[in-house]
């Protein structure tokens, strides 16, 4: 072979030297593509947002965090606390979105911000995304709120075929009907809006339209005495380790916020956009769950959300409307609300696979980073596919809603940590880089303090030594950290970067390439020497 012949690189990334001197094309970096075709508008790109944020949580955690928390006023407290960070992620994600507007998110400006170890930031993303970038507690929602619907004790199989029913359709609609799945996740999406909101309305219902003798009459006499100051913190549990995994719940129950970042390429004006439509989201899902919790507390007694589990809602208007509405109709819509959940998520992480196979860090990513035939990412929901299918196929039931949530939500604080310090490295080294929009210093200092606090809290021996689950209660820390950074992530970034060039005397190089439908990129090559 010749010094200069070169070959696609199908799965292997990094090179000789491990180290090297290039550096990320701001220029380029900072600049919206010009060739994706711009199908999400100001309310598409809106629903995008808010349809991921609101999905299971506010239906399913309440129960959780009011167990782990024990009062009424540390549950809310949570609530207060997460929203208050989801606000400082959002933040960071803003300035981030705003000075690099492309798709992939977190790949994006991790790439960027720390080109050394070269590949490395790449290599744990793609990582992410293969290993633990699944949508598995909505499905698993969806599945139980519809038999609960039904009235149909379901076996666990059956509870698994349906919820492998769900993500499939989910995949075949956006892999092969791609406006029509914009279209039905925008219903979903306005569906789940008013949905959240009437739940929101029955407390401020219980509160003015019925008489107080007549309301106490009904509810167990809890109207408003739930709220006095000595029931409010009655039974709270400081348990750090119980309390850092509520959190946790909560965070999850926002991480949509930060959904356009992985889609820039689509949004029609994409900063001004962004923006716009995520602090909207925000402000939207805030004033619902906090409204939503209020509702449970008037109407339900907390020793029952305690033991509700994910039906916390479902009793709600089981105990308003009676048996027919309450144990029909309400769980009936939280399944459709869970199923719009699990559009938007997949329609984005499908697009950040996309850009990971189109630099080349999955195997046969020329098929996996097209968008032909049908303009949509079919390779990248494939990718996504699978590791769903495995979480959902292969645990028991039991402990594995909380377990699930815990190991999403624990990798993740891993890359807030990096983005933000990473926004804050960029300021000092590019002071001049253009920022559309710049985050208030102390919300970038609190969110990297939160999420050290976040990551060493699972460690922590909880009261009584057992946490939300019934095994080892760091189990989901060693997993997500274990399992998916040193294990997949390091090593395997390793063996590809540095082994495998050096047995095969080649080192790896990113040229400038363009797919067959148009979108320009960079894609690693092998230059054997």
């Amino acid at each position: 072979m010749t010094q200069d012949e070169q070959q696609p690189l199908l799965g292997i990334p990094s090179a000789t030297p491990v180290f090297p001197d290039e550096v990320p094309d701001a220029e380029a970096a900072t600049r919206p593509p010009a060739h994706e075709a711009k199908t999400l508008t100001w309310t598409s790109a809106y629903i995008l947002v808010v349809s991921r944020v609101i999905g299971s949580g506010i239906f399913a955690t309440p129960g959780s965090i009011v167990k782990s928390a024990g009062s009424v006023g540390l549950s809310l407290l949570i609530w207060g606390v997460g929203t208050v960070l989801a606000a400082c992620g959002l933040a960071v994600s803003l300035e981030y979105g705003c000075m690099l507007p492309r798709s992939g998110g977190d790949k994006v400006y991790l790439e960027y911000t720390y080109p050394r170890p070269r590949f490395l930031a790449s290599t744990l993303i793609a990582v992410q995304a293969v290993v633990l970038g699944f949508t598995a507690s909505n499905c698993i929602v969806f599945a139980k709120y519809t038999f609960f619907a039904f009235d149909i004790q379901p076996t666990e199989l059956q509870h698994k075929i349906l919820a492998l029913g769900l993500i499939t359709f989910v995949t075949g609609m956006h892999g092969f009907f791609l406006r029509t799945g914009i279209w039905v996740q925008n219903v979903l999406g306005w569906l789940k809006i008013f949905l959240v909101g009437a739940i929101s309305l029955t407390g401020i219902w219980v509160i003015l339209a019925r008489p107080p003798s007549e309301t106490d009459a009904s509810f167990g006499g809890s109207r408003g005495g739930v709220f006095s100051w000595d029931s409010l913190w009655e039974g709270s549990n400081w348990s750090w380790n119980l309390l850092s995994t509520s959190l946790f719940k909560v965070i999850y129950s926002y991480a949509g916020l930060s959904n356009l970042n992985n889609v820039m390429n689509e949004v029609r004006n994409p900063v001004r956009t962004l923006k716009t439509v995520c602090p909207a989201a925000l402000m939207t899902a805030g004033a619902l769950y906090f409204l939503a919790n209020i509702s449970y507390f008037l109407v339900i007694p907390i020793d029952e959300i305690k033991n509700s589990g994910e039906l916390v809602a479902a009793l709600l208007f089981e105990r308003l409307f009676g048996n027919q509405i309450g144990q029909t109709l309400l769980p009936l819509a939280i399944a459709i609300s869970a199923a719009g959940n699990v559009m938007v998520v997949t329609f984005a992480l499908a697009r950040v696979n996309q850009e990971i196979a189109r630099q080349g860090f999955l195997p046969w990513s020329k098929v996996l980073s097209s968008s032909r035939p049908f303009g949509a990412p079919l390779g990248g929901l494939l990718v996504h596919y699978v590791p769903s299918v495995l979480v959902i196929a292969l645990p028991p039931q039991g402990d594995v809603y909380n377990f699930i949530l815990d190991v999403e939500g624990y990798p993740g604080q891993f890359f807030s940590l990096a983005v933000t310090l990473g926004l804050l490295l960029l300021r000092y080294k590019e002071p001049d880089l253009p920022r559309p929009f710049k985050a208030w210093l102390p919300a970038v200092w609190l969110r990297v303090l939160i999420s050290l606090v976040l990551l060493s809290s699972p460690f922590f021996h909880p009261e009584g030594g057992k946490g939300d689950v019934g095994f080892f209660y760091a189990t989901y820390a060693i997993v997500g950290t274990g399992v998916n950074r040193v294990v997949f992530g390091v090593v395997y970034w390793y063996v590809w970067t540095v082994l495998l060039p050096r047995w095969g005397g080649y080192h790896l190089e990113e040229e400038k390439a363009v797919t067959e439908d148009g979108v320009a990129h960079n894609k690693l090559v092998r230059v054997y020497e």
